[in-house]
């Protein structure tokens, strides 16, 4: 009994403390004892997990319960910012450094003195601006383009990235040395299948959130409709599921979600529990069998889109840049589904 009460009461001290993360489920829990661990000292951490699970709010309860919670959190996306205008939004310029600045700018990191920088996306940064960000995270100074004066500012770099970025070291893609440095205090973010426990508390706080913003009142959803959300894998996450609550709380026709307001991906074949693949006898490439249900992914993606790329990108939580990679890595083009 004892035992149950102070799990029960660390459970409720971490919904205190972290109120944005929604869970309870053993792997959330490890996230939570992570933040605790780490948030009060100036280490550099990078996040790394499948896209919608979250990241972003770890990085922020990091630096909320930290004793630099006064201080600013300033969130860039590495991956949603041009790399010719990435430079100058993290180390700012000078006036005239280039065409069009026509006046002294401060960059990210000058911004985020006393505070915390979050670097999402942070493996889509050029070759060049990787070179740039281990001087920063190594000596805490920079220029800015065009000048010659040292800045010196005192943040913490928060990183996160859904990519394997081991992979990208051994493939040449992102810098053995910057990676160790982002690297120091490693933290993964389950993603919602590993976590499906939580699904109830989601919905819970998304019903309460959207009734509110929406003007509704959806009561709940019925039983059938919480198998089926148990059921789901969630590729989008998180965020896949606070969207499709979002939805069926607009659109659902009584004050009880049902059935009949799921979406139809949820009936389909394929898209409940995980798909069982049998391995022949002779075994096969898994390389092979994963670049085609990639290929046949990023397909379908650009079908639902009306092969918008901005779009298709969006649906499959990547930047465009890398959609067109894989396309032309795949050879993937639009008389592929013309037929």
């Amino acid at each position: 009994m004892s035992e149950f009460k102070q799990a029960s009461g660390q459970k409720e001290s971490f919904s205190t403390r972290f109120p944005e993360i929604i869970g309870e489920s053993k792997p959330i829990l490890q996230v939570f004892k992570m933040i605790e661990k780490v948030c009060d000292t100036n280490t550099t951490v990078l996040i790394h997990g499948e896209s919608g699970t979250g990241k972003e709010l770890i990085a922020r309860a990091l630096h909320f319960n930290s004793d630099r919670h006064d201080g600013p959190f300033i969130p860039v996306n590495c991956g949603a910012i041009p790399s010719e205008l990435l430079e100058s939004e993290l180390f700012g310029h000078e006036k005239g450094a280039f065409t069009h600045a026509i006046r002294t700018r401060m960059g990210r990191f000058e911004l985020a003195d006393g505070g915390t920088v979050f670097l999402d996306e942070v493996a889509e940064m050029s070759p060049m601006l990787q070179v740039k960000l281990l001087r920063v995270l190594q000596e805490r100074q920079f220029e800015r383009i065009g000048g010659t004066k040292t800045i010196v500012s005192d943040f913490r770099v928060v990183a996160a990235t859904n990519r394997d970025l081991e992979e990208d070291v051994r493939t040449g893609k992102f810098r053995e040395d910057l990676y160790y440095r982002l690297r120091v205090i490693p933290i993964y973010t389950p993603s919602l299948r590993q976590r499906s426990t939580d699904i109830p508390l989601m919905v819970e706080n998304f019903l309460h959130k959207f009734n509110k913003t929406k003007k509704r009142n959806i009561q709940g959803i019925n039983e059938d409709v919480m198998e089926k959300l148990f059921q789901y894998s969630w590729p989008g996450n998180v965020r896949e599921l606070e969207n499709l609550i979002e939805r069926m709380v607009i659109l659902a026709m009584g004050d009880i979600i049902t059935l009949e307001d799921l979406p139809e991906r949820f009936f389909q074949k394929g898209h409940g529990t995980e798909e069982v693949f049998e391995i022949p006898e002779k075994g096969f490439s898994l390389s092979d069998v994963v670049a085609d249900y990639e290929k046949r992914l990023i397909v379908q993606a650009l079908d639902q889109t009306n092969w918008v790329k901005n779009r298709a990108a969006k649906l499959l939580n990547v930047n465009r840049t890398t959609l067109l990679e894989k396309m032309k890595r795949t050879g993937i083009v639009k008389k592929e589904v013309e037929g």
